[in-house]
């Protein structure tokens, strides 16, 4: 099969998306598929580099996501280029730009296309004149109308699916959980982290990794950083990655007088990201906007228990306290650290993770996404052929 994957993000750039999206290449290839990316142009790659079977867009930065690209140009290109290589299939994986290239290809092209609802923009409206401008209801306008005579959607977590159904988006929709390489995350260390940051094997260290944006809500896991030190006074915290929020998370922090036991990394590459987690003796989110929260598949994999927010979606992957907890009340945080630092001193059951990470490999995702594929290429005929019907009839 020959699929054309759009997005606005790719890598290098650093995301959830972006991971989501090089996962499911991987999978998809190594099970003899041919798999393009339409995506933008990027800074770190330099103008006409050749990249295999990677078309880049000339694109500018995105309103407040500056780190974010949307495309400009490229329309008749895509097209021309998408039907040079015979696509069987469209997936986009974006709302704007190259979304809306990645319809009008397949629309031309006469095939199926299929979306990756990634991204709950409620979340992210206080991005664009501070919240005042846009709405939720321009939210579900906008995805209504981009998801208008899609073949089918994916979306990552049941927390998407309530919200695609509350727009009152009719096409099919599958709930389809992105998969992390469990290989990658079981591999062994190729960085001491705690020999780089000059961290004692002893010292207890809770590891919390995204991008440093607002919405990602960790400034509440520092506020509970005094009250967890007060419980465990050796305590390290370590920051891994970079954003909009990090200056203020970092006054934040020397506000507090906290900083001899946070750690700021910057950002990190992908390739090392397996490393950080296996220095860690826990993983902490405070984020109440993820619609899947990869890094908590990927902290599992890498035999690390959890400490997260309450959501559907956390409910049901940390569905045994050996695996991890999650809270409704932020004042319970430092106890559950401090609880889940103790727990740490024993491994998670295998019998217990073993079937667990099965559920969430990269392999039962690409097996799953082109399984929906397959189905999505029956019902366009079908649909197709009523159509005609209807039409001759």
């Amino acid at each position: 099969m020959n699929i054309g994957i759009f997005t606005d993000t790719y890598y290098p750039q650093v995301s959830g998306v972006a991971t989501s999206i090089k996962t499911l290449k991987d999978q998809l290839e190594s099970r003899g598929n041919h798999v393009y990316i339409f995506t933008t142009t990027d800074p770190k790659i330099p103008s006409g580099e050749y990249e295999k079977n990677i078309f880049r867009f000339t694109s500018i930065p995105f309103i407040s996501f500056t780190d974010r690209r949307i495309a400009i140009r490229g329309l008749f290109r895509a097209y021309q280029v998408a039907k040079e290589l015979q696509l069987d299939i469209v997936h986009t994986q974006t709302e704007f730009s190259m979304g809306w290239i990645g319809k009008f290809v397949a629309k031309n092209l006469g095939i199926p296309c299929l979306h990756t609802y990634h991204t709950m923009y409620e979340d992210y409206l206080h991005y664009v004149a501070r919240g005042k401008l846009l709405k939720p209801r321009h939210v579900k306008e906008m995805s209504r109308s981009f998801c208008y005579h899609m073949t089918g959607i994916i979306a990552p977590s049941d927390r998407v699916l309530t919200t695609l159904e509350g727009y009152g988006i009719k096409s099919p929709i599958t709930v389809i959980p992105t998969g992390v390489s469990l290989q990658k995350f079981q591999a062994p260390v190729r960085i001491d982290v705690r020999k780089k940051y000059q961290i004692s094997s002893q010292r207890p260290l809770i590891l919390t990794l995204s991008r440093l944006a607002y919405e990602k809500d960790i400034d509440r896991l520092i506020a509970a950083l005094p009250r967890a030190c007060a419980k465990e006074p050796k305590l390290l915290l370590m920051i891994v990655g970079d954003g909009p929020a990090r200056e203020d998370l970092e006054k934040q922090v020397n506000k507090l007088k906290m900083q001899s036991h946070v750690i700021f990394t910057g950002e990190i590459s992908n390739e090392q990201v397996a490393d950080y987690y296996h220095a860690a003796n826990l993983f902490v989110s405070t984020s109440v906007s993820e619609s899947q929260g990869l890094t908590y598949i990927e902290a599992l994999a890498s035999g690390l228990r959890v400490v997260t927010t309450h959501s559907p979606y956390t409910d049901q992957l940390l569905n045994d306290q050996d695996f991890g907890v999650v809270f409704d009340n932020l004042s319970t945080l430092p106890e559950l650290i401090v609880k889940y630092l103790k727990m740490s001193k024993k491994p998670i059951s295998q019998t217990k993770l073993t079937p667990k990470l099965a559920k969430i490999s990269a392999d039962d995702f690409g097996k799953r996404v082109l399984n929906f594929y397959q189905d999505c290429q029956v019902m366009y005929e079908k649909a197709k052929e009523a159509n005609h019907s209807s039409e001759v009839g």
